[in-house]
């Protein structure tokens, strides 16, 4: 008998085709009896979708294929990789995971034992600290640390690391948290964090959700982000500040 789904791991993809770690995912599927991998192609212009289709072919009770025809953005990718796993499976946690694996699956599906409790959103953090791995190009860790300390200071929430791709969710938040389109392609994850404030409110928030810092990170040196985006994400970051405090300010 097939074991129960008790955790799903989207993965956005697109145009992932030279670099695609197929081996790392098919690995990790036969040593896992109750994961689920949810690739969602976003419209992909090479044979990413031939390389997904392989895989699904070779585990096709473990793997779910959504696919569009127009490429759309990883934050709606992610979004309708988690409604359609929510609305299909009756798992316990919910995950996002960028598809280069910079953080390994098996790291990400080690995350959930965090979950406990009121916890009921996890991230993983790019933390340079002794014991762990943490590969990143230098103009990418300045930029970083410079759209983080901004970033923490509209949440008014002391968080190192709001854009690693590594996320993890109980079902029932997820539910919540991706009902809505967001407002950014690339910086909804800020968007994710107003909406736990909203949720739960600024003196609850801290109690349902937990930082924890990985034990590798390896950048991959294939980022879909242009670096003119450097320059239109404070835009978007403006307009995140102003939709939410306004949202904010209505739950109080």
């Amino acid at each position: 008998m097939q074991n129960p789904i008790e955790y799903c791991i989207v993965i956005p993809c697109y145009n992932e085709g030279k670099k695609f770690p197929s081996a790392e995912y098919c690995a990790f599927i036969e040593s896992q009896s109750n994961v689920l991998i949810c690739f969602v192609n976003d419209g992909s212009e090479d044979n990413t979708l031939e390389i997904l289709e392989s895989i699904k072919n070779k585990f096709p009770e473990r793997i779910e294929l959504v696919t569009y025809s127009k490429n759309s953005g990883k934050a709606e990718a992610v979004r309708e990789g988690i409604i359609h796993c929510n609305k299909k499976f009756n798992h316990q946690h919910i995950a996002f995971l960028d598809a280069d694996l910079s953080t390994s699956l098996q790291e990400c599906a080690e995350l959930k034992i965090y979950l406990s409790g009121p916890v009921c959103f996890c991230f993983g953090s790019r933390m340079m600290r002794i014991g762990a791995v943490v590969q990143r190009k230098y103009y990418r860790f300045l930029i970083g640390r410079i759209i983080a300390t901004f970033i923490s200071n509209i949440l008014h929430l002391k968080v190192y690391d709001t854009q690693c791709g590594c996320k993890v969710f109980t079902k029932d938040v997820s539910e919540k948290l991706f009902r809505e389109k967001f407002i950014s392609r690339w910086l909804f994850d800020v968007e994710i964090f107003f909406r736990m404030i909203i949720l739960y409110g600024r003196n609850d928030v801290l109690s349902k959700m937990i930082e924890v810092p990985l034990k590798q990170w390896i950048d991959s040196g294939d980022s879909k982000v242009k670096f003119s985006y450097f320059f239109k994400l404070w835009i978007d970051l403006l307009k995140i500040n102003h939709k939410y405090k306004k949202l904010i300010k209505k739950s109080i």
